[in-house]
């Protein structure tokens, strides 16, 4: 940041402005993913913040960083809006079958992908000393999920401690807290967290042990192979459908769901690769037996454990354009 760039912003220059946020639009963005769980979410509080940086540039005075100085308005933000929203079940699209005795009814409804894409230009490294997850984790569903089980202000500490490295006076300001509130919200956040974190890593992403994988699991997905797709996967797998509630747990329980939604998948003839989340995912269509063209009917994000599928989360069709997902294909 130059002062010479900083004093046009003040005085009206909105380009200059715009050179000083850009290289932090895409990390506010996704933290505000973080904190909120929806991208549309999130993409409406970086558009707050970035008004606010915008009618409050004057009373910035370059104390911390203007890095800093962002991500304490788009937390604070974040923070507003989960007092102000009230979560409520979002209205899922009528199940086509009747599904088997889930295991547990889902309390995370409004989760939505985030796109790799978005992640462009997001530092992979930690940014900070204090920071105890990396990128790549911290940005998983099966982290983002957990963090939305959190109360607003642990989930705030902890991604400002844990995730971008904050140390606890830093927070405490950013917050408006005292270090000691601070100190005890990341000790119950990170007693919450250590146990929704897998012991066994994912192979490198796009490599050859990822890469062979992915081709089963279409494969297999596509053809309406149920026991083969359960072979990819771990005990422990979790299905998900976010809007809809259900959720299964294990190998049984996910072979009986599958067996359930065999009729239904069996239109399924495309599977687009994209990536959400920095897992592998598709775009799932359906061919229309007397059109011949195949529809969108949702997307499909898988997160592994070694060689095996450990989670496998079906979402609407929504989101499709931020993953340049088309309607339909000829």
């Amino acid at each position: 940041m130059t002062t010479e760039l900083l004093g046009k912003a003040r005085a009206g220059d909105r380009d200059a402005f715009a050179e000083l946020v850009d290289p932090y639009r895409r990390e506010i963005q996704a933290h505000c993913y973080r904190m909120l769980g929806s991208l549309q979410d999130a993409e409406d509080l970086l558009q707050e913040t970035l008004l606010a940086a915008w009618l409050g540039l004057e009373g910035f005075e370059g104390r911390a960083s203007l890095r800093t100085w962002l991500y304490r308005i788009a937390t604070n933000r974040c923070l507003n809006h989960l007092k102000a929203t009230k979560r409520r079940p979002v209205p899922a699209a009528p199940l086509p079958i009747t599904p088997p005795e889930p295991t547990r009814r889902g309390d995370v409804l409004w989760l939505q992908p985030y796109p790799d894409a978005l992640l462009e230009g997001v530092p992979d490294e930690n940014p900070g000393p204090e920071a105890r997850f990396e990128s790549r984790e911290a940005i998983s569903l099966a982290f983002v999920t957990a963090v939305q089980l959190l109360p607003p202000n642990q989930r705030a500490v902890l991604l400002l401690r844990d995730v971008l490295g904050y140390r606890a006076a830093e927070a405490a300001t950013l917050l408006g807290l005292t270090e000691e509130a601070v100190t005890s919200a990341l000790k119950r956040a990170r007693a919450t967290m250590d146990g929704s974190r897998s012991s066994d890593p994912p192979p490198a992403p796009s490599g050859p042990g990822e890469g062979d994988l992915l081709a089963r699991f279409v494969t297999a997905f596509t053809e309406g192979d149920v026991d083969e797709l359960i072979a990819l996967m771990t005990d422990d797998v979790w299905v998900r459908m976010p809007p809809a509630p259900f959720e299964y747990h294990g190998a049984a329980a996910a072979h009986r769901f599958f067996t359930a939604v065999d009729a239904h998948r069996r239109g399924t003839d495309r599977m687009v690769p994209v990536r959400a989340n920095g897992q592998p995912a598709w775009g799932e269509y359906r061919r229309d037996p007397v059109t011949g063209i195949s529809h969108l009917a949702g997307i499909q994000v898988i997160a592994l454990a070694g060689d095996r599928i450990c989670e496998v989360t079906r979402f609407e069709t929504t989101v499709a354009p931020y993953f340049s997902l088309p309607r339909t294909l000829g």
